[in-house]
């Protein structure tokens, strides 16, 4: 398998705190990455590191081929190049971030209309079927405020899906949901896995990791402590560090 993200000793900073250090990290098209770690720990800034949101500021990143390469202001990268990771990179937040005014219908269309210059009935028929897939099918015409909190993030998880990206992020998707809406926005994401999306995902949701992870990454105060197969984190965690984490974590 071809390496969709490369990282080679990233680092980044805010001022004076050093935030990613030395960060080694590839993943392979069609691969499931799940970072876990105290909140804090940086794998949120890691994630926004691969589709141009944070700049980073030393090492090597590439994202499906394309070196995104640091400079004084930003970006060494094109914005034609970044723009082009971007379109390819679908990101899924904390918050929904769905347009208040407009449908669902309407907000999962409208980033292929304008971006990728998609057709409006072409759009409009493949907003629809992703809102099916993602359970929504009967609520299309319904605004944001009518829609629960883990029904407004899969309209944002189609929406993402929307762009046809090579490549989803996720970062920590249900931390912002209800308890009992948690469970209908993984279902959504194991769907994802199952059908090979590549997939990056920052979460606490420790027994999801454990389920639809190829391999899991611990972070701890920017650097990867310990990485390897769901089984290997969980059950035989090597660093004293993961243990004392998973100890925490696991008995909640």
């Amino acid at each position: 398998m071809s390496a969709m993200v490369e990282m080679h000793k990233l680092n980044k900073s805010y001022g004076t705190f050093h935030v990613l250090k030395d960060v080694d990290l590839e993943v392979k098209s069609g691969e499931v990455v799940v970072l876990i770690g105290a909140s804090g720990s940086g794998k949120s800034t890691l994630i926004r590191c691969v589709n141009g949101l944070e700049h980073y500021g030393d090492g090597r990143l590439a994202v499906d081929g394309i070196e995104l390469a640091p400079s004084i202001d930003g970006f060494g990268t094109s914005r034609k190049e970044l723009a082009g990771i971007r379109r390819e990179v679908g990101m899924v937040f904390q918050h929904f971030n769905l347009f208040p005014h407009k449908t669902a219908l309407e907000n999962v269309m409208l980033a292929p209309i304008r971006v990728r210059k998609v057709p409006r009935a072409k759009a409009e028929e493949s907003a629809r079927k992703l809102l099916a897939r993602v359970g929504l099918g009967d609520h299309v015409n319904k605004y944001p405020a009518q829609l629960s909190g883990g029904q407004q993030q899969r309209v944002a998880i189609a929406r993402s899906l929307a762009m046809e990206p090579k490549l989803m992020l996720f970062d920590e998707p249900t931390s912002a949901l209800d308890p009992e809406m948690v469970g209908e926005v993984l279902e959504v994401m194991r769907e994802l896995a199952r059908s090979g999306m590549t997939m990056m995902i920052v979460t606490h949701e420790m027994g999801f990791a454990r389920e639809v992870a190829d391999r899991v990454i611990y972070i701890d105060h920017g650097r990867v402590l310990e990485e390897g197969p769901p089984s290997a984190i969980f059950d035989h965690p090597q660093h004293e560090r993961t243990q004392s984490f998973l100890s925490r974590v696991l008995k909640h």
